[in-house]
């Protein structure tokens, strides 16, 4: 059991699985959370236009997605956007900070939970 290639062979086929199987659970969760919304699932495998339907579904302005681009204000605004997208699905601000700071469990809890889109609210 000490052989080199077989350890080498057991970590390349055993190591990406986990990371394979979280992403797939969260662009699944993302999936739901955009169709719940009335937009296009699919919307969230592509890269830039995942963002825009995103805040779309925030604050129905998709452009808000450029503040991303300012050093400093983006950390806030990601905060704020966050807040915004648990409250557009009728949650609590904590449940906001828990999207930024545990998104992959909260973003599953919101998109395969209960959670009705409400609506976006003004940013």
């Amino acid at each position: 059991m000490n052989n080199p290639a077989f350890s080498v062979r057991f970590q390349i086929i055993i190591h990406p699985i986990p990371a394979i199987i979280m992403t797939v659970l969260l662009l699944a969760a993302e999936w739901r959370v955009f169709t719940k919304a009335d937009q296009h699932g699919w919307a969230v495998l592509i890269p830039i236009y995942n963002l825009w339907v995103l805040y779309t579904i925030i604050c129905d302005r998709g452009t808000a997605m450029f503040r991303l681009l300012i050093p400093f204000y983006n950390i806030y605004w990601v905060f704020k956007s966050m807040i915004a997208l648990a409250h557009a699905y009728g949650r609590s601000t904590g449940f906001g900070v828990g999207l930024v700071l545990l998104s992959p469990i909260f973003m599953c809890i919101l998109g395969f939970g209960s959670a009705r889109y409400e609506g976006p609210e003004e940013l």
